[in-house]
């Protein structure tokens, strides 16, 4: 099994443009992101380096001067193991967390219900 990889939050961030550009530059993150909150180039570069030693995302080719990247891994690998280190510190049990969101209104009883739905056939 491949081990996981630990992202910064501004890490998945940049995973998820990427996630949804299926393959791009630098650049292309960097403009994806809307300006109020855009870093500058060499921020993001920066950030697609460490990815890429990380071994999240890989170079695929060059256009001119510009590198193109795509992830090597899954956004549901990624939400996976954050919801399982977020698990380990409520002790390992999800009833907390199940409460917060139904408490919060983040969880219907209507998603629960899909959820077994979706889990019943799956068996």
């Amino acid at each position: 099994m491949k081990k996981s990889i630990r992202l910064t939050r501004f890490e998945i961030e940049i995973m998820d443009l990427l996630w949804g550009l299926g393959e791009a530059s630098v650049r292309e993150v960097q403009e994806a992101i809307p300006v109020d909150g855009r870093p500058a180039y060499t921020t993001v570069q920066t950030i697609v380096q460490r990815l890429e030693q990380k071994g999240a995302v890989r170079r695929t080719r060059k256009i001119g001067n510009a590198l193109m990247f795509s992830p090597l891994i899954t956004r549901k690998s990624v939400y996976r193991r954050l919801i399982d280190e977020f698990l380990e510190l409520l002790g390992g049990s999800a009833q907390p967390l199940v409460a917060h969101l139904l408490e919060s209104g983040k969880l219907t009883l209507e998603d629960l219900k899909a959820l077994e739905h979706k889990k019943r056939g799956r068996k």
